[in-house]
């Protein structure tokens, strides 16, 4: 087996002052990596030379900022005796006027800073290097949002560069109660992530439990914002997360103002904020820029749409096998009609059906988009014509099951935890009838009643119940009201300290 090469060379060493013994330290511990480009130069007499990384640099910033400094230094100590090492270091310095300069003194932050599109000049005599920003790699542009998009508004998305929606954010917050922390984690990664809040808004404990999780996050590789979420929620609240994502920086400056922390994760369009209550579930930009007398209405037929796309297979499947009275005469006739044609359980149909819409809805995802309308096509009119002409589905179970898959996209956020409580419903109520589904119920709700994060309540201000909260909730009062007085999440009732 081929030896570590971490092993024998400890990165977090100092950085020798031989200039050579440094580039062999350097290249040993970076490995024979083919981006590591090391341009040997004599600046004002001395000996120096710039490590820089292949495709990771701009090439016109590394010139102008770098390159013609270091020139113009050497040209006007052409004539005079070479300067001492630590005062070349020093004008070295003042002459590079760059957005990010960074001192390295030991070989971990060289490479770190290396892997990370800086430029470090190292100069023999010298135990430390200048680290420079050049970085020029290529970026996805400013695009709509993907998951969050809007009619009225803005329609700029975060991209997947840290510092980029770093400044999206800055500029709708010109406040400098507006904060941002950067840090690194990942052993291998070596991801960069920001912290951001208002520091006259935010619970300094929350804050405090928030950096804490952060450090102690125990992956090497984090390649998104999806494998830091789980760590900041408490474990066993996989059901309803209490960690929202957002890819817009408006809705994001608004979650900050509430109180709120945000996670930026390097490599990622979405943003994780915290805590996340019920009903940011159903609110959306558009609410807050239309009529409040409109955008309350839709509110209520989003909330109407969650419960009926969890709770409306399950009761079909409780009424029609234990409670038949509960249907009308002639929708009972057509329902017993339908029933007698299939050879499956109306238990076993609804789950069938249920295994087959996620199963197109996993296809439409994965193909390429040239080809992913053509399983929509297969899926609603060949499939599901098809199925029922030939009897293997009755046409009530489809129409049901099909109503309720389409309701749960009026809530994106929610999907996953529909998916889960329209299951699990289905089998309560085909196995126990409307007791199954009560029970189950029940549960669910003592559940989400129960949980908080950080110590705000999850189904907060319904309960426990916050006058001032419900302007916002299930209809939103105008502007002239709203605006009287801020609601602050963490001095909301119940809200533990």
């Amino acid at each position: 087996m081929k030896e570590n090469l971490f092993e024998k060379f400890d990165p977090k060493q100092n950085i020798s002052e031989d200039l050579k013994t440094t580039l062999v330290n350097f290249t040993e511990m970076v490995g024979d990596t083919s981006e590591l480009v090391v341009k040997h130069a004599k600046i004002a007499g001395c000996n120096a030379c710039i490590i820089t990384a292949e495709g990771l640099i701009n090439t016109m910033t590394i010139s102008t900022l770098i390159y013609h400094p270091l020139t113009t230094l050497t040209t006007e100590h052409v004539d005079s005796e070479p300067l001492e090492p630590s005062e070349l270091m020093e004008k070295v310095q003042s002459r590079l006027i760059a957005v990010e300069q960074n001192q390295a003194k030991t070989y971990e932050k060289l490479s770190l800073f290396f892997m990370s599109g800086f430029a470090c000049i190292l100069i023999d005599g010298v135990d430390y290097a200048i680290a420079v920003g050049v970085q020029g790699f290529s970026t996805r542009g400013v695009q709509r949002p993907l998951i969050h998009d809007n009619i009225r508004g803005s329609c700029e998305a975060f991209c997947e560069v840290l510092r980029f929606n770093i400044s999206l954010v800055r500029r709708r917050i010109r406040s400098p109660n507006f904060v941002t922390k950067i840090s690194t984690i990942g052993e291998y990664s070596k991801t960069d992530i920001a912290v951001c809040y208002f520091k006259d808004k935010v619970d300094p404990e929350m804050l405090k439990e928030v950096e804490e999780r952060l450090e102690k996050i125990p992956i090497s590789m984090i390649l998104e914002s999806g494998y830091v979420e789980p760590f900041l929620q408490d474990e066993g609240n996989s059901l309803f997360t209490q960690v929202g994502i957002t890819d817009r920086p408006d809705s994001l400056a608004a979650k900050l103002y509430d109180g709120r922390i945000a996670v930026m994760v390097e490599g990622t369009p979405y943003v994780l904020f915290l805590p996340l209550l019920f009903t940011e579930h159903f609110q959306t930009v558009d609410d807050y820029t239309g009529l409040n007398i409109f955008t309350g209405f839709v509110r209520i037929v989003k909330y109407f749409a969650f419960l009926m796309c969890v709770l409306l297979p399950g009761f079909f499947v409780a009424a029609t096998n234990f409670h038949p009275e509960l249907f009308p005469p002639n929708i009972l006739f057509n329902i017993i009609n339908s029933e007698q044609k299939t050879p499956f359980t109306i238990l076993a149909e609804a789950v069938i059906v249920i295994v087959i819409f996620k199963v197109m809805r996993e296809a439409g995802l994965r193909l390429p988009s040239v080809v992913g309308h053509a399983v929509s096509i297969v899926g609603g009119l060949v499939l599901g014509d098809i199925v029922i002409s030939v009897g293997l589905i009755s046409a009530p179970i489809v129409l049901v099951v099909a109503f309720s898959v389409i309701a749960s996209f009026i809530v994106p956020d929610l999907y996953p935890t529909i998916a889960v409580l329209r299951f699990g419903f289905v089998l309560a109520g085909g196995l126990f009838g409307l007791f199954g589904i009560t029970a189950l119920g029940v549960a669910v709700l003592f559940k989400v009643c129960s949980m908080s994060a950080y110590g705000v309540p999850y189904m907060a201000p319904l309960t426990p119940f916050t006058l001032r909260g419900m302007r916002d909730y299930f209809v939103r009062l105008d502007w002239y009201k709203l605006v009287k007085k801020d609601v602050n999440l963490n001095r909301m009732t119940g809200v533990s300290k």
